[in-house]
């Protein structure tokens, strides 16, 4: 199983079910709108601009999730990455989102021909600051909420 909680059957384009509605919602919620944006100034705060997958924070590199624990000064060496519901609690955030951005971190990588280098932990970076980028509202919109 992956950090992120979701098997191969999972259903990851979200063509219905509830599942899909709770992230959706955590989303665009105060408090993942909150993360997301602490999460995107976090990356671009980063002086190697590298992800890594599969893990929060090892040897200075992080995930996406691992990049806000870096910028909050957060110890998180003692924390189970593959339990999503304590990553979403050590961060403050919703379990459907912690595990969301685990999957898109670990799990969304272009698919390559075998004969083609799997995606480089700078791809991996540019890859999720995009996906971030594209689930951010205008503030403006939120402070109307």
């Amino acid at each position: 199983m992956s950090r992120s909680g979701y098997s191969e059957d999972f259903d990851c384009e979200g063509t219905g079910g509830l599942w899909r509605g709770a992230v959706e919602r955590a989303i665009r919620g105060k408090r993942g709108q909150a993360f997301l944006r602490e999460m995107a100034a976090a990356l671009d705060a980063m002086p190697v601009k590298e992800l890594v997958a599969g893990v929060l924070v090892e040897d200075g590199a992080a995930c996406a999730i691992g990049a806000v624990a870096l910028s909050r000064g957060l110890d998180v060496s003692g924390l189970d990455e593959t339990k999503p519901d304590d990553v979403a609690s050590t961060f403050g955030i919703a379990p459907a989102l912690a595990k969301e951005i685990a999957y898109e971190n670990d799990e969304c990588s272009p698919w390559r021909p075998r004969d083609q280098p799997a995606e480089s932990r700078a791809q991996r970076w540019t890859r999720m600051r995009a996906w971030v980028a594209s689930q951010l509202r205008d503030e403006r919109e939120e402070q109307k909420r």
